[in-house]
């Protein structure tokens, strides 16, 4: 990435309209966004610099990156030519993240927002994108002390990537519903399920649901304009959650929350992975796919940022509102002949539960905010390690 991003925005964007017309179909990559956590208090802990520092001179090193706060770390499996390559890099990643973590005494937080500690007491890490960002929106980027989980997924053809990105608009509200992970924060519990995207694309620009775009024409003429007009000065201040990255030929879902566990985070890969490829393959084969307007889309974002999997979704381009559970299920369905082409089946799971809804129910037990990070922090750390050990 580093050298597409010293090109001018015109060499970038043509550069990237060639690498998907290059493009390898369904390569896939998982990002995971961490909270590095005081061991005693639980409490976010600014350790980033002496983390990165201590991963180079480890086989991680190329694979962990900052992530705007210096309490917070990204962990990358890198592009993987199948599905299952990737699900074992996600395990290894996470076992060597906290490994490497353990070594420096240091715990990692895993839900889409940590549940107490103050935002006005992180640190912007010091590189010159992070300053860029920190000048550029001031508070909205001190307050996004925010936790997720992305997935590239490689599509060939600009024209068809444009109209994938299109079609998985609608999709986003039901992947949020299935990830959502953070019910407090501040010291409060919320009644959000995931607080993380309220937090993020309520205050960020060019963030949330972006509009279709049909082409690629269309979509480069829009970057063109946004440069043009000094609105931004990188590409990736586009934060939409769902967008064609233009340092490399994929399609980015980002609307996820941080998953506590290890197999829950597989399995939200596996079916982000799979509702792509099957997009895909529906516009191959000439199967309609509705693009839905973003107002629709947005009514059943709020469903699944209040309500998560345990409310209501609608089904987009009717008036029937049915239990996200089921709609969630109808999309594993509905993928799984294409998901058990690439692998990708045997990790797809609806959970009885999602994390929000298990923090959610503990709280209404009596247990405290701290009581209840700390069970998902030990989630955290021993589902990885038994991965790890192979058991």
């Amino acid at each position: 990435m580093g050298d597409a991003q010293r090109l001018t925005p015109d060499e970038q964007i043509a550069l990237a309209r060639q690498q998907f017309e290059d493009g390898t179909d369904f390569t896939v990559a998982v990002e995971e966004e961490f909270a590095l956590l005081d061991p005693e208090t639980l409490g976010l802990a600014p350790r980033f610099e002496e983390l990165f520092s201590a991963a180079q001179a480890t086989d991680l090193g190329e694979h962990v990156v900052g992530e705007l706060i210096s309490s917070e770390i990204e962990v990358r499996t890198g592009r993987c030519e199948t599905f299952p390559e990737a699900a074992a890099r996600v395990a290894e990643r996470r076992a060597q993240l906290l490994a490497l973590a353990d070594a420096h005494g240091i715990s990692l937080g895993s839900t889409g927002a940590h549940p107490w500690s103050p935002w006005q007491e992180q640190a912007i890490i010091d590189t010159p994108h992070y300053r860029r960002n920190d000048e550029l929106l001031r508070y909205v980027v001190w307050r996004n002390n925010t936790f997720g989980l992305h997935v590239h997924v490689g599509i060939r053809g600009a024209d068809r990537a444009v109209r994938v990105c299109d079609a998985l608009r609608s999709y986003l509200p039901d992947l949020l519903a299935l990830s959502a992970s953070s019910p407090f924060v501040e010291d409060v519990y919320t009644h959000l399920h995931s607080t993380r995207t309220q937090i993020f694309t309520r205050m960020f620009p060019r963030c949330g649901v972006p509009d279709a775009f049909e082409t690629w024409r269309e979509y480069e003429e829009f970057v063109r304009f946004l440069y043009g007009t000094g609105s931004v000065t990188e590409h990736t201040q586009l934060w939409w959650s769902v967008r064609l990255h233009l340092a490399y030929p994929t399609v980015e879902v980002r609307i996820c929350d941080a998953q506590p566990e290890l197999a829950e985070a597989r399995s939200l890969a596996a079916l982000v992975y799979s509702l792509a490829a099957r997009i895909a393959r529906a516009i191959d084969e000439g199967e309609p796919i509705a693009i839905h307007p973003h107002r629709l889309i947005e009514e059943n974002l709020w469903r699944a940022i209040r309500h998560g999997s345990s409310g209501e979704l609608i089904a987009l381009g009717t008036d029937r509102v049915r239990p996200a559970r089921e709609a969630l299920e109808e999309l594993v369905e509905w993928v799984r002949p294409v998901a058990e082409e690439l692998g990708a089946a045997r990790y797809l799971a609806i959970p009885a539960a999602n994390p929000a809804e298990r923090q959610i129910a503990r709280f209404e037990e009596g247990v405290s905010l701290r009581e209840i990070y700390a069970e998902q922090v030990a989630r955290t750390r021993d589902l990885a390690v038994e991965a790890a050990r192979g058991t």
